[in-house]
């Protein structure tokens, strides 16, 4: 005789798994991420870059935790301009 288990297998993805959606918005803020360490790179100043780098991996540090996604999209937007200011300024510096 067999034994069978009354319990159902719902899914076979550990309880943490991300969807589709979390999956493809946490890879765009990663690439924000990187892409702000890359341009912070081009800073001349070592002390601004450093305090660039450490004020950028702070604010990704504080957030990774946040699930409201109005909040997030926020927080992307923000990053996103946050970037973009910052390539305007090298720029304007470079000229």
């Amino acid at each position: 005789r067999f034994s069978y288990s009354r319990k159902m297998v719902v899914s076979r993805l550990p309880p943490a798994a991300l969807s589709l959606k979390q999956f493809l918005k946490r890879q765009k803020i990663l690439g924000i991420y990187r892409d702000m360490l890359r341009t912070i790179r081009q800073v001349p100043d070592e002390g601004d870059r450093k305090y660039l780098r450490d004020w950028a991996k702070e604010e990704f540090k504080r957030n990774k935790n946040a699930t409201n996604q109005d909040a997030i999209r926020m927080m992307i937007t923000q990053a996103n301009n946050h970037l973009e200011e910052l390539k305007k300024s090298l720029a304007l510096a470079k000229s």
